[in-house]
């Protein structure tokens, strides 16, 4: 009756991610032009105090932020192109001619399901965490780098999750002929099937993944 919220939400779950990325590059921005020394010297006084500027609580914050609002996107992706495998629409199962014989993109999209649920992982908080170090001295830290390299993974991740989505949006089109798509979206198709020039037949999908996710970097 009604088309399923991962295509008709996506201006509120995507809109809600952007919001959050644009909060986190304003906190960013406005850390790397504060005052992070320590200690703190105060020639006319003669006096040296020492403080907390270094710590990193802000960012480690900002950083647990971002990888939730960036693992939202894939997660949303992943159920969109489950939606495309799914036989239902009009499309094939799995978008191949014979699905039962071939597999189609059925594997893409374990893939993305697999990706999407470490990323869950990855999003547990890095800055909730502490570990005392130092003696006793630095007993509350930010944890701000382990935040950081996650993040990194899932960005990374993210990639591949909307490199999945691509190829399957791609091929489903092909099912729609003569029907297109809007204009901007056509040349997109179009330059992106040029380039990776993905196969409608049951390949080995790593390195055709891989192409469309330097794709998706080169052209976003």
């Amino acid at each position: 009756m009604q088309d399923p919220y991962s295509f008709r939400c996506i201006p509120q779950v995507h809109g809600a991610s952007l919001d959050a990325l644009n909060y986190v590059e304003q906190i960013f921005e406005n850390e790397i032009n504060a005052v992070t020394d320590n200690p703190n010297v105060f020639v006319e006084e003669d006096l040296i105090i020492t403080g907390g500027n270094f710590h990193g609580q802000t960012l480690a914050l900002s950083l647990d932020f971002a990888a939730l609002a960036l693992a939202e996107l894939g997660n949303i992706s992943e159920r969109r192109t489950f939606q495309l495998i799914s036989g239902s629409r009009g499309l094939p199962a799995f978008l191949t001619n014979n699905p039962g014989l071939e597999s189609g993109l059925m594997i893409a999209q374990y893939a993305a399901a697999s990706i999407v649920s470490q990323n869950k992982q990855l999003c547990t908080p890095a800055s909730i965490d502490s570990i005392v170090s130092s003696n006793g001295q630095e007993d509350h830290v930010s944890m701000g780098a382990n935040a950081a390299t996650k993040l990194a993974k899932i960005c990374e991740n993210v990639f591949q999750i909307l490199a999945i989505e691509l190829i399957t949006a791609a091929r489903a089109m092909e099912y729609r002929k003569p029907l297109e798509t809007s204009p901007i979206l056509k040349t997109y198709l179009d330059n992106f099937n040029h380039t990776v020039n993905p196969s409608t037949k049951d390949e080995f999908l790593s390195p055709i993944l891989l192409k469309t996710k330097e794709f998706i970097k080169a052209n976003d």
